[in-house]
């Protein structure tokens, strides 16, 4: 590719240079070590140039190549293009290039030997019902909302080596920043197999107009982007936290972005749980605002705790009906006073079930008592792998509670259904208030209940109906 692009007149700094080996590197078999190269980098460093560099390269070398270019909004689309049109018109390019469309959001640039590089704005729809695409590149990484993910996902399932780009700056706090986010997470945890991932920035404490830090976050800077430059952009962004993400690529230091939990630690917690018959030591409820029920089961082993969504459902005398018939009155049953569920409290109360509502600060303490099981070093908590459970987890985010640094769950988006991991969160308070109760007393669980025994499923039908 370099090769290519020196014959092509196209030069790199150093950094290009490191960074194209890498993002084009092969295994033994052939095919890319990293199908995914994510890019957080400042404004101004040269990241076009050098991506649009790649692609032409590989436009030239594989014909037939397809190459989609996406940015979130429409002018970051025509400006690309642009530059890629500018690229295009250059003597030594110029025969290797059969046509160029510019047509209002069908801008294409094709290749004589059949390659081409389609361009599009995401907020117009660009994206969908793409097939065979070769290269996906998501430019503004940083706004990349699940709907887009969805749309586009399915684009490279025949490419025989694919390759997608996901080039950003750090998300503001008002962005789709999750995927991004996570993105990074995966890399700082040593979990994305299978994903470069490149940040230039600034010390996060250093002052935002030292020079060396300013080398250090652009190293384009000063010989390609002048300080004239840099000034000139200090000054149209004019909030520091701006400055601080655009031009010196330093990520917000509690980013609303981050998952609670990430993922692949969720992952490895699933576990098939207690063998089928084994009461719970206490249940959750909960009830989304779209009327979503979720109650989940916790049961308590010594100092580990293992917890399942057992019923999910829209009926409300449905939910009331098994909760009185599993429950029973010794059971606890868990319920935020301000969760709409609160409104089968009544009635559970008057069929003699143990119903406790939680107020505000309780629910920090549930929510904090989980957070501390899973990140604790072994894990004390345990889950049966459920997707809804998997989904709400992957979709909630902190919100705080008081001034205290206590938080509850919230959605990421508003789609999000976060029932489930708020009536896990109540189960898990409730069986630790039992729990502390009766020390001393009988274990709530059954001898040899078999919770490690991993022959099982994690869906053992005689103790739950999810009806989803």
């Amino acid at each position: 590719m370099r090769d290519t692009c020196h014959r092509l007149g196209w030069t790199f700094d150093g950094w290009q240079d490191g960074a194209g080996r890498l993002i084009l590197a092969k295994g033994a078999d052939g095919l890319y070590a990293a199908d995914i190269v994510v890019v957080s980098i400042p404004r101004q460093v040269g990241k076009t140039y050098l991506v649009a560099a790649i692609i032409f390269a590989l436009g030239i070398l594989e014909p037939g190549l397809t190459v989609i270019w996406t940015a979130h909004r429409k002018s970051t689309a025509v400006e690309t293009f642009a530059k890629f049109y500018d690229l295009a018109q250059r003597p030594k390019v110029k025969p290797h290039v059969r046509q160029v469309l510019r047509g209002k959001g069908e801008e294409q640039i094709r290749f004589t030997n059949g390659s081409r590089i389609l361009f599009g704005a995401r907020e117009s729809g660009f994206g969908r019902g793409f097939e065979d695409v070769d290269i996906l590149v998501f430019d503004e990484g940083q706004i990349l909302g699940e709907a887009t993910l969805d749309d586009m996902a399915a684009a490279q399932n025949v490419a025989a080596n694919p390759l997608t780009f996901v080039i950003g700056t750090p998300p503001r706090p008002k962005d789709q920043g999750e995927f991004f986010t996570l993105l990074r997470q995966e890399a700082l945890d040593g979990d994305d197999d299978g994903t470069l991932y490149i940040e230039f920035s600034a010390d996060r404490f250093a002052s935002p107009m030292d020079r060396d830090q300013w080398r250090k976050a652009n190293p384009s800077y000063p010989l390609r982007t002048t300080e004239r430059a840099m000034l000139r952009l200090r000054k149209l962004l004019k909030s520091e936290p701006s400055w601080r993400r655009e031009a010196l690529g330093i990520w917000d230091e509690q980013a609303v972005h981050r998952p609670v939990v990430s993922p692949t630690r969720w992952a490895e917690l699933a576990d098939p749980g207690p063998e089928d018959g084994t009461k719970p030591t206490a249940l959750g409820l909960d009830m989304s605002h779209a009327g979503t029920i979720s109650v989940t089961a916790c049961w308590l082993d010594d100092e580990t705790a293992h917890v399942e969504e057992v019923w999910a459902g829209t009926d409300a005398a449905a939910a009331h009906t098994w909760i009185v018939e599993r429950a029973g009155r010794r059971t606890p049953v868990l319920v935020d006073t301000y969760s709409p569920a609160a409104q089968l409290e009544p009635a559970l109360k008057a069929s003699g079930v143990s119903v406790r509502t939680t107020s505000a600060t309780q629910m920090a303490r549930a929510c904090g008592l989980v957070y501390s099981d899973v990140s604790a070093t072994p894990p004390r908590l345990t889950h049966g792998g459920q997707p809804a459970v998997d989904d709400a987890i992957a979709g909630a985010k902190r919100r705080p509670i008081g001034s205290a640094g206590g938080w509850g769950w919230d959605r990421t988006r508003p789609e999000v259904d976060i029932a489930p991991i708020v009536s896990l969160s109540l189960a898990r308070f409730g069986a630790e208030q039992k729990r502390r109760r009766s020390r001393g007393g009988e274990n709530t669980r059954t001898a040899g209940s078999g919770r490690h025994s991993r022959g099982r499923t994690a869906r053992a039908s005689g103790r739950r109906a999810v009806v989803r």
